[in-house]
């Protein structure tokens, strides 16, 4: 947390700590040149199918490339933690770590998810926000996060001592178990940092540590997605609800979530460019 200050301060303390912050990875070239295209688009969508997500659980959805993906709030507030995998190849994943340098610490319209290494493609494309008049309130919250990686048992454990099994991180590997006929820890491992759907979040101003506020999600509002490769998901609707007060227990009111899954005549996404796995050639430096 950086508080506590054991060492001298130098005599040039000023100056080093008077430097400019200069962006990591400027995303002028990321620019979506898809976007105008998907918000004509989407007024041809059809409803393919609903998955109803139960309150602290979660369940796998299939998405094919070149349609839509929405989750929706219908009975009350609820966040819910959000895996991507690749339909056909589960090593190529959603890399939150990545997306975040890229775009912030929270995503909305317009802002791709990129895969882990060595892919690094846009899996999907948030293409709709009806939360997107949040922004940032004054304690620097927002939506849809990138920064929290999931409740999950462990940290549960470490923090209570005490053993609770319908965390995120549990829920998303019971799923994936189910769907892909895994064993646990061959599932468990290949669950990753989420997209923290509806989640309100930020960091402190004087411990910089990451915090939770009551998500402003009401029944209706969606987060659509629309998708840049075959897709696989899992979606968990968080023990924590709206994530106002605490995770990680049943303490917490909590909503189920649906997904719904949109087709559409690809004609109107006439001049959609999809993402593709990294060119780079993969040679390390090593001749």
């Amino acid at each position: 947390m950086k508080i506590r200050k054991f060492a001298k301060k130098p005599e040039d303390s000023k100056k080093r700590i008077s430097t400019k912050p200069v962006i990591c990875y400027p995303n002028e070239n990321l620019e979506n040149e898809n976007l105008d295209i998907l918000h004509k688009a989407r007024k041809y969508l059809k409803k393919e199918t609903e998955i109803l997500i139960p309150p602290r659980d979660a369940k796998t959805f299939k998405v094919k490339a070149g349609n839509f993906f929405r989750i929706e709030s219908i009975e009350g507030p609820q966040v819910g933690d959000l895996n991507l995998f690749q339909a056909d190849n589960l090593d190529e994943k959603f890399y939150s770590g990545k997306t975040r340098a890229l775009y912030g610490t929270h995503l909305s319209v317009g802002d791709k998810m990129f895969s882990n290494f060595p892919y690094l493609r846009s899996l999907a494309t948030i293409s709709w926000d009806t939360l997107d008049w949040y922004g940032y309130d004054k304690d620097g919250a927002s939506v849809h996060d990138v920064i929290g990686t999931r409740c999950d048992p462990y940290t549960s454990k470490l923090i209570s001592g005490n053993d609770y099994h319908y965390c995120c991180h549990s829920n998303l590997t019971r799923a994936l178990v189910k769907e892909k006929n895994l064993k646990i820890h061959d599932a468990e491992r290949i669950v990753h940092d989420v997209l923290n759907v509806f989640m309100l979040t930020g960091f402190t101003n004087d411990t910089k540590q990451y915090f939770m506020k009551s998500s402003p999600v009401r029944p209706g509002d969606y987060l659509e997605f629309f998708a840049e490769t075959d897709l696989l998901g899992v979606l968990s609707a968080c023990p924590g609800g709206d994530c106002g007060s605490e995770h990680s227990s049943d303490i917490a009111k909590c909503f189920p979530l649906k997904v719904s899954i949109w087709n559409i005549n690809q004609k109107f996404l006439e001049g959609i460019k999809f993402s593709s796995p990294s060119k780079y050639n993969k040679n390390h430096g090593i001749n």
